[in-house]
């Protein structure tokens, strides 16, 4: 067995996706479902196999296993995908070496990331960091809050970091890091983080990918300046902190979504540990499905100026296009999320995030802002300031609840209300049909995945029954005979990567069904789908057995032959007589 091999079968599949999305067992199976990570959807077509260690979307089509699940989600190579495997299970890697360009780009870009952060926490805790601890204090952020998140400080000489990556790294290593620039005029590379207050950013698995750096003089450019994309760090894929909120997250059922990085460590350290934000940019499809992976539930609290209330409305447009349940906490006054916490204590802020209303209520209220309610030309203005949100609402019943509800808090007639929304009413598309095979099939391939015995007795007489020829998943079947000759230990992928995409998706359907099958019990249930099979065509097994006999006399076996010829003369006497009661 290879590594590779030896990773998976140590490995639990369900454990680790259940890392990234929300699973529930169905029943008594060893079957897992929920939101599919790679595609939007509201009901849950994502399902995972635990005894064959495998998953499969019935609405998009993703498959796969443990890497290649790790792979499509953290975008990384297999070899990473294997590594990350391996050390989140305490399996060592091999010494020899396992990786490939892109992975060993990646794994130094990481080491690079590493260091970065040890020499800005470093550089905060040294006499030259008292600017910026000053600042800190400040803020109201503790020592121990420091810690916890990593602060730290970049060096306002332009080569600190360069000194330290230059005698390890090669300069395409450099060039693409993200944290060293190279020189326009002459040689060499200069810091690109310079003098400014670091926040670390990791990835979902809580490694060091980039930084974002607040400026600690007035006179600076840019108040933040962020890690520039590189192999590692796409901005629009990053939620700030969701490698420590997305438990909270999970066990509150919702998220709670703030601007900045200092409003997350306010947040956090209110008690409030399910908080995150975007990385500088306007929030995006790819961090909402992130966020969605762990609850369809969320409290958008943004700064309370124009900019922040703006910007509240063209991500909440966002979220609900992606079908999450958004409240809005509008704080009021002029203080921000982490202003508020330390002005009016954490206890008050965490209930007031309980009792966030829903964003329709705040959108209501922005238009009561906008539009003159004296009127009902202001009121109509009004509500067709909030419709386009409410049609985003996909279930029909929910989407004429929200409106009326919306309506009556505006003071517009509710019949002017369904005669808006009866009009370009979304609805559902086609639901996605899965292929299907018949019982017996079902249940006989059930068993022959099930248990090596199943398929050591099965087999050798299922392989020669002219009815296979005749099965919906012939196909599959044939395969199943094949790696059967061939001898080979029987793993579930291999089986998969012998099949078309039809025949993989039919393999899908009859594996993720809920049929519950004890593995000891599969060899006798697998017998009795083969007796069934016989009795329903005697002839198909006389021609089994005419097959077996051509076999035995090729091998010069004329005792085992001569056995098999009377059994075909008592099947063809079975035979005529099941034809004569039915004339």
């Amino acid at each position: 067995m290879d590594f590779a091999e030896q990773v998976k079968s140590s490995v639990d599949i369900v454990k680790t996706i259940s890392e990234y999305v929300q699973l529930k067992k169905a029943g008594g199976s060893p079957r897992y479902t929920g939101l599919c990570p790679f595609h939007t959807e509201k009901t849950p077509s994502f399902s995972v196999h635990s005894s064959h260690q495998f998953y499969k979307c019935f609405g998009c089509g993703a498959s796969g296993d443990v890497f290649k699940f790790v792979m499509e989600i953290e975008r990384v190579s297999f070899f990473e995908s294997l590594k990350l495997v391996a050390e989140r299970n305490g399996i060592d890697m091999p010494k020899r070496d396992y990786s490939d360009p892109d992975s060993k780009l990646r794994g130094a870009l990481m080491e690079m990331h590493e260091i970065a952060a040890r020499v800005f926490q470093s550089n905060l805790n040294a006499p030259a960091g008292a600017e910026a601890r000053q600042y800190l204090a400040g803020r109201n952020v503790t020592p121990e809050q420091i810690a916890e998140f990593g602060l730290g400080l970049s060096d306002a000489s332009w080569n600190q970091l360069t000194r330290q990556f230059e005698s390890r790294f090669a300069p395409e290593q450099l060039e693409q890091s993200g944290l060293v620039l190279k020189r326009r005029e002459g040689p060499g590379f200069y810091d690109y983080f310079r003098g400014r207050l670091m926040f670390p950013i990791h990835n979902e698995s809580g490694k060091v990918i980039g930084f974002g750096g607040r400026a600690l003089r007035p006179d600076e450019e840019r108040k933040y300046l962020n890690s520039p994309e590189t192999p590692l760090y796409r901005k629009s894929y990053v939620l700030y902190n969701l490698h420590r909120a997305k438990e909270a997250i999970r066990k509150s059922d919702y998220s709670v979504l703030v601007e900045g990085y200092m409003d997350v460590i306010g947040v956090y350290s209110a008690g409030v540990h399910n908080v995150v934000a975007s990385c500088g940019t306007s929030l995006t499809n790819t961090q909402v499905r992130a966020l969605k992976r762990h609850s369809e539930s969320i409290v958008v609290n943004f700064d309370p100026d124009t900019a922040g209330a703006n910007a509240a409305q063209k991500s909440i447009t966002m979220l609900l296009d992606e079908n999450l349940r958004v409240r809005v906490l509008d704080l009021g006054g002029d203080l921000d999320p982490d202003e508020f916490v330390k002005a009016s204590g954490a206890e008050v802020y965490r209930q007031r995030v309980e009792k966030a209303p829903s964003y329709f209520h705040w959108l209501a209220d922005r238009a009561r802002g906008k539009f003159d309610m004296r009127t009902v030309e202001g009121r109509m203005e009004g509500f067709k300031f909030i419709a386009p949100a409410i049609q985003r609402i996909a279930d029909r019943l929910e989407r004429f609840a929200v409106a009326n509800d919306v309506a009556n808090y505006l003071g517009v007639d509710e019949k002017l209300v369904r005669e808006h929304f009866s009009k370009g009413v979304k609805e559902p598309g086609p639901v996605h049909r899965r292929p299907d095979a018949p019982p017996t099939e079902r249940l006989l391939l059930h068993s022959l995945l099930a248990s090596q015995a199943a398929r050591s007795l099965a087999i050798p007489e299922l392989r020669d029954l002219p009815a296979v020829d005749r099965f919906v998943a012939r196909n599959v079947f044939k395969a199943l005979f094949a790696m059967h000759s061939d001898g080979a230990p029987f793993r579930f992928a291999d089986l998969e990567g012998r099949l078309s995409d039809a025949d993989r998706d039919l393999l899908s359907s009859v594996v993720f069904a809920d049929e519950i099958l004890e593995e000891e019990k599969a060899a006798e249930q697998a017998l009795a789908c083969l007796r069934s099979l016989k009795s329903q065509d005697p002839r198909s097994e006389a021609a089994a057995l005419r097959a077996r006999i051509k076999a035995a006399e090729r091998d010069g076996n004329l005792q085992e032959a001569m056995r098999l010829a009377e059994e075909v003369v008592a099947l063809d006497q079975k035979s005529r007589s099941v034809s004569g009661t039915a004339r």
